[in-house]
Parts: C-alpha cells; structure tokens; sequence
C-alpha cells in the first residue's frame, strides 16, 4: 500500500472519557486507522487521570507517527472547575504532541460541526451520520467521544487542503494580502 501524504491525529479531550482518532490521507483518499476512547473514570486522582492522557496520546504518536495534530477547543460553560480540569486534559495531550514534534491546531467546537456537516450548531448524532458517509463507516462506537475525536481530525484535513487555506497561508492581514496581490485587486466606482 502507498505511503500516507500525511497522518493526522484528533482528540476530543476530557477527564473522563478522552476519545482520540488518526486518519491517514493518500491522494484524494482519507482513510480512519483509529478511533476509540480512553476511559479515565476509574482513577479518582486527577493527576493520575493526567498521566494516563499523556501516556496515551505519547503510544498513539509512537505507534501511528502523525504529522499533524488537531485538538478540541473546550467550550466555555458555566462551571469554572470543569473547565479548569478540561484545560489540564487538553494541556496535557498539546504537551504530548509537542514532545513528539508534531505541530498542534486548535479547533472550536462549532468549526468542527461546520466543516463536517456545514452546520455549526449540528448534534453528535449528525456529525457521526456525515463521518459514517464521508469516512464509509459502519459500526456506531460506543461513545460520541471517539467520532468527536474523528471529526476533529477530518475538520484538520479540511483545512489543510481548502485553497482559502493555501491562498491566506502566511499572510497579515488584508494589507498584507494587498501588498503580495496587486494584480487581484479591482476597485469599482
């Protein structure tokens, strides 16, 4: 089999349930290698929860070799500590991939659903029906938390090759655009 262009990893963190997915790209042809979720409920220490995402995410990196690296923004709610303890789990996986010298986007959750099912207010169970067609998948997993991870992923190959990626790449900013453009500019009076 030909050798992926590249290997994106997404994980969809949390303290409990971590999901994490890695998609392999050749060509025109995305394929799903992995998508589970590590289930952390069982240890009652956070720091120990933390060590098990870090440890995981690291096997992932070693096994899968990903050369990308998109994960979950968490979203802001109302309860501080959870969204404390979220950003530890999200921390501590970007942590991982940077060890790994693997470079990290960041994704909201909205853009997520937007790229995967062109509606940013989408529920699980709409992005799972989209993954399932885009991906040809079968089996429903177990939990969303893994086809969240899947998502991430998938939103990541979308950015990296949509031409309004490639064409903004590196800019400043709209006077930047207009410096490195001259030709594309028209002004109608």
């Amino acid at each position: 089999m030909k050798k992926p262009d590249y290997i994106v990893m997404g994980i969809d963190p949390g303290t409990l349930i971590m999901g994490y997915a890695i998609i392999a790209v050749r060509g025109s042809t995305t394929e799903m290698i992995v998508m589970d979720v590590l289930k952390l409920g069982m240890h009652k220490d956070i720091y120990q929860r933390l060590e098990k995402i870090h440890t995981k995410v690291c096997e992932l990196i070693a096994l899968h070799k990903p050369s990308h690296f998109a994960i979950e923004a968490p979203f802001f709610g109302k309860n501080v500590q959870s969204m404390l303890k979220l950003g530890r789990a999200q921390g501590v996986a970007i942590a991982a991939a940077m060890q790994g010298s693997i470079p990290v986007t960041e994704y909201p959750p909205k853009k997520v659903k937007q790229s995967i099912t062109g509606n940013g207010n989408a529920d699980k169970e709409q992005v799972w029906k989209m993954l399932q067609q885009i991906l040809k998948l079968d089996e429903k997993p177990a939990y969303f938390d893994a086809t969240d991870a899947l998502a991430v992923a998938l939103c990541h190959h979308y950015q990296l090759t949509s031409p309004l990626g490639k064409a903004t790449k590196g800019l400043k900013g709209w006077e930047d655009f207009i410096a490195k453009n001259p030709g594309r500019i028209s002004i109608n009076k």
